[in-house]
């Protein structure tokens, strides 16, 4: 059962908060969505930036006050590309526009998360699609759900049966990463039925979760790329793990969610 926690102005359940963290996160959704459409244009890597960060500020204007009501006392990760443990206590990990460059391209393929994060443990993160309406909630012990609608991995038991995906190396990663990201994808090519390549990975995440797709694999992924997905996919029923099958913690350099029956397939598809 969740446990009881305190606000400023309100006694709410973690499953409250879950819903409340919806609302806020769907408004920032709603304000990402008006600025969709166009494709954003830049000649430089600083037009870049900026282009990005009005995105990231749009959305950030709406979740920092009402997430900060909600939970006076948490922290905020500052630095959405940012890995390894967190310090004691409880932190959002928040991603304003996940597939961000996406949204500047007007691909559909983007949206925005909220994750909580207590004693590094996710409690509870929120997926919303703004382009399709969707939302994906988990809660930890209360299961995923897409919409209300509980979700469940796949039960694929076959690697050669199944549809995986990964997720390319950040920009400017280490050579040694794009290498290794590049020699994962053919081995998948040789043992997968169909392989996915693009970003970003919660929404391949999402997927895994939802049973659409069977597996799930990147490299020196940031916290805010993987903490919403791991909660979904776990709660889901699937299976988190690094990809040599060890146990992952956001300081781990790989990760792999599966569905139980492939996971061991992939983790020696990897491994090779």
């Amino acid at each position: 059962m969740s446990e009881t926690l305190q606000t400023t102005d309100v006694v709410t359940s973690d499953a409250d908060l879950l819903d409340q963290t919806a609302t806020a996160v769907r408004a920032a959704g709603s304000a990402l969505r008006e600025r969709f459409g166009d494709v954003v244009r830049y000649e430089t890597r600083e037009e870049l930036m900026r282009a990005l960060a009005v995105n990231d500020d749009t959305a950030l204007d709406i979740l920092r006050p009402r997430l900060t009501a909600l939970r006076p006392d948490a922290r905020w990760v500052e630095d959405e590309l940012d890995g390894g443990a967190l310090p004691p206590g409880e932190w959002w990990v928040v991603d304003p526009a996940e597939g961000n460059v996406n949204h500047l391209h007007a691909l559909p393929e983007w949206a925005v998360t909220a994750t909580l994060v207590r004693e590094n443990q996710p409690v509870l993160t929120v997926v919303h699609l703004p382009l399709t309406g969707e939302t994906y909630t988990a809660l930890t012990g209360a299961g995923a759900h897409l919409d209300g609608r509980p979700l469940h991995v796949s039960g694929t038991a076959d690697l050669g049966l199944s549809i995986v995906a990964t997720s390319q190396a950040r920009p400017d990663e280490d050579e040694k990463v794009v290498r290794r990201v590049g020699s994962s994808i053919t081995a998948m090519l040789f043992d997968a039925l169909v392989v996915r390549t693009a970003v970003p990975a919660t929404l391949h995440l999402t997927n895994v979760a939802a049973g659409r797709i069977d597996a799930f694999w990147q490299f020196a992924g940031a916290r805010a790329d993987l903490l919403p997905g791991a909660l979904l996919v776990t709660e889901a029923g699937g299976r988190i793990s690094d990809a040599e099958g060890r146990p992952w913690t956001p300081q781990s350099e790989s990760f792999l969610a599966a569905a139980p029956g492939v996971h061991a397939e992939a983790v020696a598809t990897l491994s090779r």
